[in-house]
């Protein structure tokens, strides 16, 4: 079993540094991984009403099976990777029609990966990356509203510690497992209550589990760590360490992106900043996700795999381990990508290239098809409101929050839904099947990159 010792993971008396992927878009599904608009729960609902349910079920059976197999464990081992995130949502252990009634279907979706991986010598970490009430802003923890209720919500924060123990539970004796990531990238506004839950959810998986590691989130999408207190026995602090120049807007690396400088002197200060707390109290860093996105330019991709090179050699000589966002996807900023030419990729393209033009995706995508949209809207916000400055980001992210992110994308799941009118089960089994590893691509570059790195080749 994975334990702490110090400012180190150790198994046993040996050092143990986590190298992997996080398993995005499989038991926690996003837009810019698989291609709909909107949330995870809007997109199931949709493909439920036009698919009816026998398409709907052989489709997601398929998907959940096809997304990682053996396969995918084998390749990763083969680049020198021992761990995998692994991201889920509740709905897949919990109804809220049925608060508190575990489904055994969630617990055997986790176990196939999670034994896939030991088979190949690779730790999960298991991830609750959407909670009961949402955790954050953001589509990712399935919140088409931007308002995060968990944190006022005891009902809700319930259920997380009753699913928590029950996982524990389950897993309490399994070495593979590194350990419980309890809340994924969290958004409490008040910044009071994450503190405390934090230490009750310790308590309660202890009292089942005592010996896993729990990795935990700060704050603020797991960025600010000073509302959490002195840190918790066998506990891992976790940054997110996402550059500047590696996002959809992001510009020249390096150069300047959003106003800042940034070249490898300024992300190296950026990590040591974000990675302040774990170092100020002597406990192990682990980088739960980073990562650029890639255009298709090869010039400015040349420039993010740079960008990707000088993170991973600073995490070696830090002797951070880490988690690269993200293993598949359609060809974002996946390790695995969706062939183009594939059955599924073809009949959404349509609608990824309707959400490129209209911005429609926090993650990927601009503004610049609709800038005279957007740009009254900021300027009437800077004129009537100058110190309007909400949580977590600021007026302009929450402007283009709600209008893009949640009002459009709601428009466009109709959209998405439309591309598979006529699909009959079959077909729909056939679909879901683009994203087995055989038929998929790999980005030949990013391995390497990442081959180098469990290797120690990469240097200043």
């Amino acid at each position: 079993m994975l334990r702490i010792d110090g400012s180190r993971l150790v198994a046993g008396d040996e050092p143990v540094v986590l190298r992997g992927v996080g398993l995005g878009g499989w038991m926690n599904m996003e837009n810019f991984i698989t291609g709909y608009a909107g949330t995870e729960s809007q997109h199931r609902r949709a493909l439920r009403r036009v698919l009816g349910e026998e398409g709907y079920a052989r489709f997601f059976d398929r998907f959940l099976e096809a997304f990682f197999t053996d396969e995918d464990a084998a390749l990763l081992a083969g680049l020198g990777l021992n761990s995998v995130r692994i991201p889920f949502n509740y709905r897949h252990f919990e109804d809220d029609a049925a608060p508190f009634e575990l489904k055994p279907e969630g617990f055997a979706l986790l176990d196939r990966v999670v034994e896939a991986c030991a088979r190949h010598g690779i730790y999960t970490i298991l991830d609750l990356h959407a909670v009961p009430g949402a955790q954050n802003q953001h589509w990712h923890s399935d919140n088409p509203t931007q308002w995060a209720h968990f944190w006022g919500q005891r009902q809700f924060q319930d259920r997380v510690v009753h699913l928590w123990e029950r996982l524990a539970e389950h897993y309490k004796d399994n070495a593979w497992v590194a350990g419980y990531n309890p809340v994924n990238e969290p958004g409490d506004v008040e910044g009071t209550t994450i503190g405390p839950f934090y230490r009750r959810l310790e308590a309660a998986i202890r009292a089942v589990d005592p010996d896993h590691i729990l990795f935990l989130d700060g704050n603020r999408f797991s960025t600010q760590f000073d509302q959490l207190g002195d840190p918790l026995p066998n506990c891992v602090y976790t940054a997110h360490d996402y550059a500047l120049p590696g996002f959809a807007d992001g510009g020249p690396y390096p150069g300047t992106s959003r106003g800042q400088y940034v070249d490898r002197d300024r992300v190296e200060e950026t990590f040591l900043a974000r990675t302040e707390y774990m170092r100020r109290t002597g406990t192990p860093v682990w980088v739960g996700e980073f990562g650029p996105v890639y255009t298709g330019d090869p010039a400015r991709d040349e420039q993010r795999y740079r960008l990707l090179e000088d993170q991973l050699e600073i995490y070696g000589r830090h002797e951070a381990s880490w988690s690269l966002w993200t293993y598949k996807d359609i060809g974002l900023q996946g390790l695995v990508t969706v062939d183009p030419a594939s059955p599924y990729a073809q009949r959404v393209a349509p609608v990824v290239d309707k959400k490129a033009r209209l911005g429609v995706d926090s993650w990927g995508s601009t503004d610049a098809g609709i800038r005279h949209i957007m740009r009254p809207i900021e300027e009437l916000f800077e004129r009537e409101f100058p110190d309007f400055q909400p949580y977590p980001w600021g007026a302009a992210r929450w402007i283009h929050g709600h209008v893009r992110h949640v009002m459009l994308a709601e428009a466009m799941v109709d959209d998405f839904a439309a591309a598979f009118d006529g699909v009959d089960p079959d077909e729909a089994e056939r679909l879901a099947d683009s994203f087995a590893l055989g038929r998929c691509q790999v980005r030949k570059t990013l391995a390497e990159i990442l081959r180098q790195a469990t290797a120690g080749e990469l240097s200043r």
